[in-house]
This record gives C-alpha cells, sequence and structure tokens, in this order.
C-alpha cells in the first residue's frame, strides 16, 4: 500500500530543496540542487530561472513514479522581492531580476505623500529593490513590458506550473514589496499604475485537481510562521534566525511608527490576511564576518568555546541595528579568543535585544521563541532569555519551517501534537 504525502519545494536564494511530507509531517524524502547565477541583459547576477523550472517539474515527474508513496498535495515555498513577468500563455518574457541589483528608475514618491508617508503605509522601509513593487515600476520602461500580460511573484509563478492559474497570494504581496497599502487594506493607490498586469488575489488556500490538493506559493518567512500559529497556544514572538535574524510578532497591531521604520521594522501579511509586525537584523551575517575576524586574530575556533556565566558582567556597545556594534573594538583589548567572543555575543544580542524591544514595547507577549541557527547558541538564547525575565524564552525547534509551512496550507486533517519540539532557557 503506498503511504499518502505532500510534496513541497523550498525554493531559497543558495538551495532549493524538496521535501516528501508524511502526514504525521515528519519528512520522509529530501533533495536539493544547487545551480549556478547567470546574468541578465545588464550583466547583473541572477538567478536561472529557465533551470529552476525544469528542475522543478522534472523532479515532480520522478517523484510521482515512486512506487511507495502518492503524493496528495503540492506547494511551494519561495523567497520574495522577486517577480516573473509572464506573457499570455504563462511563459516568462524577462529574466528574474536580482534584488540586490541598483534602482535605475527612480520612483515618484513625491507623488504619494513623501518616502516617510509610502513607507509607513506600505509597511516597507524604503530598501531599492527589496521593494519589489518598484522592481515592476522599473520594469514599466524596459522593452519586454508590451509583451507581459501579468506579473507573478516567484512562489505563485512555480505553483502555475501546476496550477495553470496566474494568481498572487497574500503572503507575498504583504513582504516589504511597497505594494499594500496597510491604511486601506488592499493595493496602494500607486499600482493603479500596473493594475492591469498585477494578477488577482487568491481567494481559496488550494485547488484540487486528479486528487491531489495544489497550493498557490507561499513567501517563505511567512509560511515559516505557520506551523507555531497552529501549534501554540499562548501569545508569542517567534524568532527566525539566520544570515537575517527576523522576529515577527502575529499579536502586535499597532500600526508602524516613523522610529520602528527606521529601524528595520515592516510587516508581513499571514496567509488570512492579517498583519504580523516583525523586525530584522542581519545578526547571522554580522556573526560570520566577526567570528572570521576573531579566528583569525587569535587562531583556534569559536566552536570549541564553552559558556560562561562571566558573560552577565559585560556590557553591551550600544549600535543601530543597521551595524554590527563589536566591528568597533580594538581585538588588542581582548587577552584570548574566548573573552573576545563573549563580548562580541554580548554586543549582538544588545543589538538583538534593542530590535525585539521595538516589538514588544506596546504588545508583551508570554514566550518567546528562537528558531534557527542561534537557537543552538548558548551565549545568544542565555542572553536573551536574562533580557527577558518575564518572558518565557524557548529554543523551538520545527524541521524545515518554511517548507512544512506551506504542507500545512494544503492539508486537511488534525495536527499531531510534537510539531514542535521546545527547550525552555
Amino acid at each position: 500500500m503506498k503511504t499518502p504525502v505532500i510534496a513541497v519545494f523550498d525554493i531559497g536564494k543558495t538551495n532549493r530543496k524538496v521535501f516528501l511530507w508524511s502526514t504525521t509531517f515528519t519528512v520522509l524524502f529530501e533533495k536539493q540542487i544547487q545551480l549556478p547565477d547567470i546574468e541578465d541583459e545588464d550583466g547583473f547576477e541572477c538567478d536561472d530561472l529557465s533551470a529552476i523550472q525544469q528542475w522543478i517539474v522534472s523532479t515532480f515527474s520522478e517523484l510521482c513514479q515512486l512506487p511507495e508513496y502518492e503524493i496528495t498535495g503540492l506547494n511551494f515555498s519561495a523567497f520574495g522581492a522577486s517577480f516573473v513577468y509572464v506573457n499570455r500563455m504563462g511563459e516568462p518574457v524577462a529574466p528574474l531580476y536580482s534584488y540586490l541589483k541598483p534602482v535605475s528608475s527612480p520612483f515618484p514618491y513625491a507623488n504619494y505623500g513623501g518616502e516617510a508617508e509610502f513607507a509607513r503605509r506600505t509597511a516597507s522601509p524604503i530598501l531599492g529593490n527589496l521593494n519589489s513593487g518598484l522592481q515592476v515600476y522599473e520594469s514599466t520602461f524596459r522593452p519586454f513590458w508590451p509583451e507581459v500580460f501579468k506579473v507573478l511573484h516567484v512562489p505563485n509563478y512555480f505553483a502555475s506550473l501546476f496550477t495553470g492559474q496566474l494568481v498572487s497570494e497574500i503572503t507575498s504581496i504583504g513582504c516589504h514589496t511597497a505594494l499594500w497599502d496597510f491604511d486601506l487594506g488592499q493595493y496602494h493607490p500607486w499600482t493603479s499604475l500596473i493594475a492591469d498586469r498585477l494578477a488577482p488575489i487568491s481567494t481559496e488556500a488550494c485547488i484540487e485537481l486528479d486528487g491531489i490538493r495544489y497550493g498557490f506559493g507561499l513567501h517563505d518567512s511567512s509560511a515559516a510562521l505557520i506551523p507555531y500559529l497552529r501549534s501554540m497556544r499562548e501569545e508569542f514572538v517567534l524568532l527566525s534566525t539566520g544570515t537575517w535574524c527576523i522576529a515577527m510578532h502575529p499579536f502586535n497591531e499597532s500600526p508602524l511608527t516613523a522610529d520602528e521604520l527606521a529601524n528595520d521594522v515592516l510587516c508581513f501579511l499571514q496567509s488570512n490576511g492579517k498583519a504580523v509586525k516583525a523586525s530584522r537584523l542581519f545578526g547571522g551575517q554580522f556573526h560570520e564576518e566577526q567570528v572570521a575576524r576573531l579566528e583569525m586574530h587569535f587562531g583556534g575556533s569559536f566552536k570549541e568555546l564553552t559558556f560562561s556565566d562571566c558573560v552577565f558582567g559585560l556590557e553591551a556597545r550600544s549600535s543601530s541595528v543597521y551595524d554590527c556594534a563589536f566591528a568597533g573594538r580594538d581585538l588588542a583589548d581582548f587577552g584570548d579568543l574566548a573573552s573576545a567572543y563573549d563580548q562580541f555575543m554580548v554586543d549582538l544580542v544588545g543589538q538583538q535585544i534593542f530590535s525585539l524591544n521595538l516589538l514588544l514595547k506596546d504588545a508583551p507577549v508570554k514566550q518567546l521563541l528562537v528558531d534557527g541557527g542561534f537557537s543552538k547558541n548558548e551565549w545568544y538564547m542565555r542572553l536573551l532569555a536574562r533580557a527577558f525575565p518575564q518572558v518565557e524564552v524557548f529554543a523551538a525547534e520545527v524541521a524545515q519551517a518554511s517548507a512544512l509551512g506551506a504542507a500545512l496550507m494544503v492539508y486537511d486533517g488534525d495536527l499531531p501534537q510534537n510539531l514542535i519540539q521546545l527547550k525552555r532557557y
């Protein structure tokens, strides 16, 4: 007898993975591929959309042939801030431009209240092409624009390969795109310039075709929140750590302030259309850079160090969320790698505390859940627990949270009790 499974393609900027999830949400099959970047017509590096698409289609065909599994659902989680421009046949007519590419066509913010008001209403700090809706604005000046029938967010495009439906899904629209007006709960007025090319917003989570429930794709950060929203009973903040440390507060309904926007706070949209206030810190990147600096100076590896309570006696150097506070310290002031790493983590967690307080000051919660790489770092977790004694701080472990969230969106059944593993600090 075949085992029913849900297939999810998790398409990141570096790794592209596919998972087969059982109906008890354990991973039964996993495969990944790394593909080199190509260049767009301007010579800027971008993802090879054709190669990713070919891998997805061929891999799904292979999965359907596995004799031990019966695929009952398919969904996608993928990075945001990028668009696929398709013609009436649903075929791409342009490269998958990188959100790191410099902006070449200035946006007329003055027509919409100026940068500060525009950022507030769209819950999108001014981030250049990371405000992906402005990529679409810029594309209106490119030669291929007359060929464009619809513009699709990346996860929604990959889903369209199987559903045949050219739709947008709300979690991708709400991800610092500068498309959504959070005051009005609809597209921002500026999008009237591109309204005929915006795909209609899907009103359903999935569609069933030939016995398979197909999702429309999800923005990966929003997808990672779904397992927690469906499992936790107390109000919480989820701190998802990696290259970016993104704290998501689904229960903070206060409007964004100018101070929050200036400190890289924005809003996502949940799959149910509700706003999720989120703060960002480039914590993982800061850690990678400073660890390399420390190990080059002192020798050895930070992985050989052990945590000591002496860190609680150190003071953090204050800095903005945009700059690593430790970078300005003189390494000659430290006797060894251990003392330098202690101070670095105090500085780094000091920045994280500042970032978290932007979310918590008007909307306290009972639980702080930390997942990702830093959830296994004793310095990080113990310093956070010390800083928030009124909050239960947990290291949370969810296997492949973004892919799991996407799987849950096409699953129609009861959830297992042990979906999330928690360790209290």
